[in-house]
């Protein structure tokens, strides 16, 4: 194949912006399994429950814009609050056991694809964007000198919860908080902060992200049976790239697993889950702890 540097730019770009989708579900991840150490084999369950839910609502409403923003916020709440109640009746119940915590996340997520698929069904599902992220913006090294403007708004989507999500952790005192109750839980007790009520927001907002990002990749590309799968491997592949607890390492993780899965199968379509696991081996080899990671 000749090489073209106009389709070279373009697949970059799908890259990017398919990196952008798995930073949003994988920061959710980081959250949970990173930060808390809690092993949530369910967290793709959440992002396809929430991306079957926003669609329900946008559909209830009716009206494009409205309907889109609203399946964000019913997904987000959703969610958060389905992760909420996980880790108050079940995971909290078993911290330390990732063992048992697995099992039960695993078991989790088959019935809640059962669920989905009796109630939704085989169907493939798209969510309509509002106008004024609609369409095509000019971008002159891309195929036909345009993009996606939804998927360039994906990338900025991002960055603002990649944003936020390192201002909550470094710089509130809530962050504080998190950060000092994975270090030491006792001490934190001990000093009189219910530490099991922080994890438990902290899960919830790990959960509610992975519903946003439901909806976002419903947008972007579609809904149907298995996505659940899809985005719950690529989270623990972005986790163990970036490093465990790492936002910064999850970015990085993201942005080289998109690049090199968009990459791959356009070039080596064959061969494209070889590139994936291969850097992962690499990172795994060379800096066992991950890019940015920590021991746990």
């Amino acid at each position: 194949m000749a090489f073209d540097p106009v389709q070279f730019v373009t697949v970059g770009l799908n890259g990017l912006t398919q990196a952008a989708l798995y930073f949003i579900v994988a920061s959710g991840f980081t959250l949970i399994f990173g930060l808390m150490r809690t092993v949530n084999m369910a967290h793709g369950s959440l992002y396809l429950f929430g991306a079957y839910l926003g669609y329900s609502i946008g559909a209830s409403v009716g009206k494009t814009g409205e309907g889109w923003v609203l399946a964000i916020v019913g997904a987000f709440g959703g969610m958060a609050l389905v992760g909420f109640l996980m880790q108050r009746f079940l995971l909290g119940w078993m911290p330390g056991q990732d063992l048992r915590q697995a099992l039960v996340t695993i078991g989790l997520s088959i019935i809640v694809a059962d669920l989905l698929l009796m109630n939704y069904g085989g169907i493939t599902y798209q969510f309509s964007q509002p106008d004024v992220i609609s369409g095509s913006t000019a971008i002159p090294f891309a195929v036909g000198g345009k993009y996606s403007t939804f998927r360039l708004f994906l990338v900025v989507a991002a960055g603002t919860i990649g944003l936020l999500l390192w201002l909550l952790l470094n710089r509130t005192k809530l962050g504080m908080i998190i950060r000092a109750g994975i270090d030491d839980r006792d001490m934190l007790s001990a000093l009189g902060v219910d530490v099991p009520r922080v994890f438990l927001l902290v899960f919830a907002l790990g959960a509610g992200l992975a519903g946003l990002a439901g909806v976002m990749g419903g947008t972007a590309l579609s809904i149907s049976p298995g996505e659940d799968a899809r985005y719950l491997l690529s989270s623990l592949v972005v986790v163990i790239v970036g490093g465990m607890g790492s936002l910064g390492g999850a970015a990085i993780g993201a942005m080289l697993v998109g690049l090199a899965e968009q990459y791959g199968l356009f070039y080596w379509p064959y061969y494209a889950p070889l590139v994936t696991f291969g850097i992962m081996a690499a990172v795994l080899a060379l800096r066992p702890h991950g890019l940015l990671g920590r021991p746990a």
